[in-house]
């Protein structure tokens, strides 16, 4: 399946719901940015959300990923939120379309800009719990990823994959629904998956399914000093991969967890790591952020992408 990337370099949006939380001062319950589509208050806060990460995309001028705020938007997570599954259908087709008014308003001022159907784990992004078959997987996510081809998505990103199981049942879905698919893995401070696999097992495993296979791999939820190390000049899985949103943060997925306040680390430092990055990574096309991260953070990464 063709990829719809036009330029060589993309930005993407940051920390999405940390920076709502502790930024922009709104209660995300189960950390879900999907919540905000509820009411007015939180639409024009979305907005205002992703309009920082665009003026800087503009300021760039790079390409931009709109990566639709529905990582929590699976349908097992309706009944906990308290919708309905007609009503959390809606709000994802209502997040899309406010992905659509957003492009519309940027579109002369910045060169290409791509709309991307968020789709996040069934389970916890840290951990990979109890994990379903191939099967169950690609069932599982059609629900989504129906929806976005219905509303006429660029692709499907998949954030914060913790096992090959899910994300090549993912990848099934949005093959399914005739859309290119990225699957983004989360990775621990030693540079595996949750699950103890590797990165380069990991992205061997998912395209193994030949036809259905991601048009690109990411890495999320993980500062560059605990992926760095396993990025191997020269290796062929390493040529698959093409983006990296980043954590802020040195600590681990636990460490996190395990705070009340927001460890913002330091983004110049991070956008030197985007220097290195951007050497090491042959094919690398979209940068963004991760837990911890604004548009500062994303204006860092752009220019010490930039210097590669």
């Amino acid at each position: 399946m063709n990829a719809p990337f036009r330029m060589e370099r993309y930005l993407t949006d940051g920390g999405i719901e940390t920076d709502l939380i502790f930024h922009g001062g709104f209660e995300l319950p189960l950390f879900a940015a999907i919540d905000l589509m509820r009411n007015e208050e939180g639409r024009t806060g979305l907005e205002a959300y992703f309009r920082k990460y665009l003026e800087v995309a503009a300021d760039k001028q790079v390409g931009f990923v709109l990566e639709s705020p529905t990582w929590r938007a699976s349908s097992d997570w309706a009944e906990p939120l308290g919708y309905t599954r007609d009503e959390l259908a809606q709000y994802n087709r209502d997040a899309i379309a406010m992905m659509r008014k957003l492009r519309e308003e940027y579109v002369e001022r910045i060169p290409h800009i791509l709309i991307s159907g968020c789709i996040g784990p069934r389970g916890d992004g840290y951990d990979p719990g109890k994990e379903m078959s191939v099967d169950e997987a690609r069932s599982y996510h059609t629900f989504q990823a129906a929806i976005f081809a219905d509303e006429g998505v660029d692709m499907i990103t998949a954030i914060t994959m913790t096992n090959t199981p899910e994300a090549r049942g993912l990848a099934l879905a949005a093959h399914d629904a005739g859309l290119p698919c990225t699957i983004s893995f989360t990775v621990e401070t030693d540079g595996c998956l949750p699950t103890g696999m590797s990165l380069k097992d990991a992205i061997e495993a998912v395209d193994a399914d030949g036809t259905a296979a991601p048009i690109q791999y990411m890495i999320n939820c993980a500062h560059p000093s605990h992926f760095q190390p396993v990025l191997e000049e020269g290796s062929a899985w390493l040529e698959r991969l093409g983006g990296l949103r980043t954590n802020a943060s040195k600590l681990s997925h636990q460490e996190l967890n395990d705070r009340e306040d927001l460890d913002e680390g330091d983004p110049v430092e991070l956008g030197d790591r985007h220097t290195e990055l951007g050497r090491s990574v042959p094919n690398l096309r979209v940068v963004g952020g991760c837990c911890g991260t604004d548009e500062r953070h994303i204006a860092q990464m752009a220019d010490g992408w930039a210097r590669s």
